[in-house]
């Protein structure tokens, strides 16, 4: 199978810089399509109630699944620079302890969310008229932990390689089972919330699949062969010293705004559904600039690793650039249509005139939020994951939790509480971009021999 990587330490940096991100906003923009389904055959097939309640449950799995997809982006930070480097000896270690490392999470997951879901759930102010499907929901998401684990970490070897195209065509194969799944299961069979959870379980095992099939015929040097899979103590640790923080901070931050989702759950299943249709749309703007930010940690990782700091940061420019453009574009795109775009979501005019209010509120500060996966990609592609973690930690879970609680105090309604997001976007922005300007990150790659940038 011929192998179609990408050398981002060669080349135009704009040019490669772009070529490597589309295929990533190709896959962040899939993977919303059919969160999307979802939310479309829940909420017009099984009404408001239904919704609330898949919705509510988004929060809790990002907070249990969010560790080790942090420790995933800990894993192509080192993969990158390995790359970067030419050393296959360290990438092939690197990808055998991460699929053990992918077993042993997945059963942690799977056991910890079908346990505690009803628990968590109760403590989160689920409605009781919508608790036991909410419960239904996770439990059987949970179920999908290993397809999940799977592709995200297999993706993000992929694509620290320098393949990005691949994990974004396995992606759209799932969206398609998923498309047909939620058909089969809410529509033909009358699952219910339950079948929503079937759906993504069959989508997710399609990607998963496809994609760990990609690692076992990759060229031998880099090739996965699953009778060698291992948890190698010396290679966990490296991945733990970059993938623990990220998995930290990811994993705080979906705490905050589980805690946000709490107090929404106190005013009502109105409130519920539209903000989960509001989040639904949230995710058309963030996910794309999430993939400039990872494009720009697989380029500064390659660059670095090949000794080329000048060209890291010439490419980090060029990322927030393109990230801030296209931002801007789908921002002023969805805040014009945002009526006609909720009624994807919902027919209920009271949650799509909620749902509107939110987003004509924060879509338009939005490309704030730019400067922090951009910059942040780019500390994390040199390895420094820690002081990203206390940046991240301080603003967007500390401060947002104070504003959260002077909010709830100040206001009474969803869209008014919601302005806590970009009041910790500026803060965030603010303390990584002066951490970014000191060149802490560089430290430790400066005193290696360096390449003259292109």
């Amino acid at each position: 199978m011929k192998q179609k990587n990408t050398d981002l330490t060669q080349g135009s940096i704009g040019w490669k810089l772009l070529l490597f991100a589309l295929p990533l906003l190709g896959s962040s923009l899939i993977q919303q399509l059919y969160n999307t389904v979802d939310l479309m055959f829940v909420g017009n097939l099984l009404g408001k109630g239904a919704s609330a309640a898949v919705g509510t449950c988004g929060w809790p799995i990002n907070c249990l699944v969010g560790f080790f997809t942090g420790m995933g982006v800990g894993v192509g930070v080192l993969v990158s620079q390995a790359c970067g480097a030419k050393d296959s000896k360290k990438v092939k270690q690197i990808i055998h302890t991460t699929m053990g490392l992918v077993l042993a999470g997945s059963v942690i997951l799977m056991v910890i969310g079908m346990t505690l879901a009803p628990v968590i759930l109760r403590k989160m102010n689920t409605p009781e008229d919508i608790l036991e499907l909410a419960v239904t929901y996770a439990r059987i998401y949970f179920l999908s932990m290993f397809s999940i684990l799977g592709y995200n970490f297999s993706s993000g070897i992929l694509r620290a390689l320098g393949n990005s195209r691949s994990p974004m065509i396995y992606q759209l194969l799932g969206g398609i089972a998923n498309v047909f799944g939620n058909a089969l299961f809410i529509y033909v069979l009358d699952l219910g919330v339950a079948g929503a959870a079937l759906a993504t379980f069959c989508s997710q095992t399609v990607a998963a699949a496809l994609t760990i099939r990609h690692l076992c015929r990759l060229p031998e040097e880099y090739r996965l062969n699953l009778r060698r899979i291992t948890l190698r103590m010396d290679v966990l640790k490296r991945i733990f010293t970059v993938g623990v923080p990220m998995g930290v901070q990811t994993t705080l931050v979906s705490v905050s705004l589980l805690l946000l989702q709490s107090q929404i759950n106190t005013m009502g299943v109105t409130s519920m559904a539209a903000y989960t249709a509001y989040s639904k749309m949230e995710s058309f703007v963030y996910f794309p600039m999430w993939a400039v930010g990872q494009a720009t940690t697989t380029f500064v990782g390659q660059n670095l690793g090949s000794g080329q700091i000048q060209r890291a940061e010439k490419g980090t420019k060029t990322a927030l650039l393109l990230g801030i453009g296209i931002t801007v574009v789908i921002t002023l795109t969805l805040t014009a249509f945002s009526q006609t775009a909720l009624h994807l979501f919902s027919n209920e005019a009271d949650v799509i005139e909620l749902g509107s209010r939110i987003i004509v509120r924060l879509f338009p500060l939005y490309f704030i939020y730019v400067f922090v996966e951009v910059l942040s990609g780019a500390i994390r592609g040199a390895g420094k994951a820690a002081p990203v973690m206390m940046i991240i930690l301080v603003n967007m879970f500390a401060v947002r939790l104070v504003f959260l609680y002077i909010a709830m105090m100040l206001f009474d309604t969803v869209y008014e509480v919601a302005l806590i997001f970009p009041a910790t976007w500026i803060t965030t922005a603010l303390s990584v971009g002066i951490y970014y300007l000191t060149g802490r990150w560089k430290q430790g790659w400066c005193e290696r021999k360096t390449v003259t940038a292109e």
